[in-house]
């Protein structure tokens, strides 16, 4: 299954992806089965034609509104949204977006999203881009999505409001809280670069802002913008096949991060309950417990228990020290940590699928362990040593398919 990586320089709009989208082969029959299972159909007219910006070809949208008596609210439009015939994963990406959009405006203008009337969240261009673009998603069916981070433009633009400043209010409302990087303004060029169409689009249908370190390209398509510029005004969408690991900014290996430790002494308890508690404090999400003999007060013996938790979980694991164990205080304090990136994956081998874990080390090269649990069930199982066991796996073992996201 393929990658898509979407290059918005300068920026983005909902009919540029559209274009875009149709340009890397996504049939305009698609498009239009959509728009018809939501009830659409009739409501306008959609063209796609060769064009160029700055001598570069591509594909531009025209999409002509054929009913210019309708005023349609988000919930008319998301009526027609929940009641049409679309697959569940395609009908919830579209509700996403208008959803999205309909929050973010409502906001800007201070009424309830409801009522937001169809024109504040695009005409029927602006239903017919993003319903078009969701809907080719769906026909293409990345593994996931990839996007640079857009950039906003300055100077004013004309809306149904008057002039506003740009970014507009809409693009403001829709990124804020995001924690996606975008880039102010390309300092030769007044404009709005990218619409609240086409950042709402973003926003919600894109992976990962990080574009990948290495990749092939294995085809793409380019949509045309309307505004003219010195360079190329374009979007391309590309089918890309990402190198494993390498789709992950390197930079973030090792990774910070904050955690919690607890620790008690204990010495009234024996060690078959010690024994258990840290079984149950393991099971629960601990990262990691250890324990030692230790000489306490009146030359008593006893246990020293530390626990490696995460710091949502320090509550939590309070009222398991008071319930689980006798201890009648607990020290607790946060810590930071550098963690190198890892993720977990089976790998199939002469003694069949065995779990592993790959590490990515400061330098991006990929370690690849079988976990030590399959290592001891292994020798038992076939009665031979540890390193037996692994010279076979190495010897036998095929590709490492991941079964969760690097963290």
């Amino acid at each position: 299954m393929e990658e898509i990586l979407i290059e918005c320089n300068p920026g983005v709009s909902g009919d540029m992806l559209l274009a875009a989208f149709h340009d890397l082969g996504v049939p305009k029959s698609v498009i239009e089965e959509t728009l018809s299972s939501i009830g659409l159909e009739n409501l306008y007219s959609l063209n796609f034609r060769e064009s160029r910006s700055c001598a570069i070809r591509g594909i531009k949208v025209e999409i002509k509104n054929l009913d210019k008596t309708t005023k349609r609210t988000w919930r008319s439009i998301k009526d027609l949204i929940l009641n049409s015939k679309l697959e569940k994963q395609l009908r919830k990406r579209i509700y996403d977006v208008f959803e999205f959009l309909a929050i973010a405006e409502g906001k800007v203008h201070g009424i309830n999203p409801e009522n937001v009337h169809f024109h504040e969240i695009g005409a029927i261009d602006s239903l017919v881009d993003i319903i078009g673009v969701c809907a080719s998603i769906d026909y293409l069916k990345p593994k996931k999505i990839f996007c640079n981070e857009p950039t906003l433009g300055k100077g004013y633009v004309e809306t149904e409001h008057g002039k506003l400043s740009i970014p507009t209010p809409a693009v403001i409302e829709l990124l804020k809280g995001e924690k996606v990087n975008v880039i102010s303004s390309i300092d030769s060029v007044d404009g709005e670069l990218s619409t609240p169409t086409g950042i709402a689009l973003l926003l919600k249908l894109v992976d990962s802002f990080k574009t990948p370190i290495k990749y092939s390209i294995n085809s793409y398509g380019v949509g045309i913008g309307n505004l003219k510029m010195p360079y190329p005004n374009l979007v391309r969408v590309l089918k890309i096949n990402a190198s494993d690991g390498n789709s992950l900014d390197k930079r973030f290996s090792p990774r910070l991060e904050e955690i919690s430790i607890q620790e008690a002494w204990i010495d009234d308890q024996t060690s078959e309950e010690v024994s258990n508690f840290i079984e149950i404090l393991r099971n629960e999400g601990a990262y990691d417990v250890s324990s030692q003999i230790i000489n306490m007060k009146k030359n008593r013996i006893g246990f020293s228990i530390q626990v490696i938790l995460p710091i949502e979980k320090e509550e939590y694991f309070r009222k398991l020290w008071f319930k689980q164990s006798s201890t009648i205080g607990l020290r607790e304090r946060r810590q930071s940590r550098w963690i190198l990136l890892r993720r977990k994956g089976e790998c199939l081998t002469n003694f069949g699928e065995i779990n592993f874990k790959q590490i990515m080390k400061t330098n991006g090269d990929i370690v690849l362990k079988p976990e030590n649990d399959e290592i001891l069930r292994l020798q038992i199982k076939e009665n031979m040593t540890a390193q037996e066991v692994r010279n076979i796996i190495k010897e036998s073992c095929g590709e490492f398919r991941a079964s969760e996201d690097w963290k």
